[in-house]
């Protein structure tokens, strides 16, 4: 399975299986079939509610630990030094493991300086072995990554051939950061499975377009998380090693980027208010 290297060295896969929006109660029947198709690295959250079916899952497989690549993240009902330490040790016991492999700070709000000085503190207690962020764009990447300790090893973002973030791409490569997409298939918007562009390229290889779509971000050196309930999706996901796009075809590819997000833009103080609404919802008492 193709990796892709961190800034410090850590080798993740770069094809995972992200388990957003999958129901507690089903996580851990989905998770064990995305082990069974081959899956290694496993994406949850704090946030998503899911994380004990995952750790069941991954107990339950009987794949050694060293051979799985697992992600979480702090939400922001947990941010600042000790909220965020506390809620670590609590993923690490829902996930049923004694480290997590790469732990993010979820949003870009709330006291996040503290959560990703507690990440530092867990690195460093061998409780993580690698730290980054999860929807940071712009100045408050570079905030962060200018004065903190250790620098993000991954930016998780939307990302997808409508969307290709090619900026952060470039401001990111300083600090040796990756990206990470999530949405990797821009969730079926923008007709993405209708395309007439993609469909033609998926003909020429006997691909389907979800297939041209992934193979072409990690090709750009970009970790994907697709998301699939269907074991024959998920098994597709992965068969991307045996085929090559050629220098013309990544062209027309590229050309499709209309530069920003189709999902969600973490800019907007709206979405701010909404997310710290949610979670007051969610987490009253926090």
């Amino acid at each position: 399975m193709k990796t892709i290297t961190l800034n410090n060295g850590v080798e993740m896969p770069a094809v995972g299986y992200g388990v957003w929006q999958i129901a507690p109660e089903a996580c851990e029947r989905y998770v064990s079939e995305a082990l069974a198709a081959g899956y290694r690295s496993i994406d949850t959250a704090q946030a998503y509610y899911n994380e004990e079916g995952v750790g069941n899952a991954l107990r339950k497989s009987g794949i050694p630990r060293e051979k799985l690549f697992v992600t979480t993240k702090v939400w922001i009902s947990n941010a600042g030094d000790e909220k965020a330490a506390r809620s670590i040790d609590e993923s690490l016991r829902r996930l049923q493991t004694d480290y997590i492999d790469l732990l993010l700070v979820h949003q870009p709000f709330g006291d996040y300086y503290g959560t990703y000085r507690a990440m530092e503190k867990a690195c460093k207690a061998g409780k993580v072995r690698a730290i980054g962020l999860s929807n940071f764009y712009d100045a408050r990447f570079v905030d962060l990554a200018e004065n903190m300790e250790v620098k993000p090893a991954i930016v998780q973002l939307e990302t997808h051939v409508f969307c290709q973030q090619a900026k952060m791409r470039e401001l990111v490569k300083p600090y040796g950061t990756r990206i990470m997409a999530w949405s990797p298939l821009a969730r079926g918007m923008n007709g993405l499975f209708g395309n007439g562009t993609l469909q033609a390229i998926a003909d020429r290889h006997g691909k389907d377009i979800a297939q041209i779509c992934l193979k072409f971000l990690t090709d750009e050196g970009i970790a994907v998380i697709p998301q699939s309930t269907r074991k024959e999706r998920m098994a597709s996901n992965l068969a991307i090693g045996d085929f090559e796009l050629t220098d013309e075809e990544r062209g027309m590819i590229r050309s499709m980027d209309g530069g920003k997000p189709l999902a969600a833009d973490f800019n907007d103080p709206a979405l701010a208010k909404f997310l710290l609404d949610y979670d007051r919802q969610f987490n009253p008492g926090k």
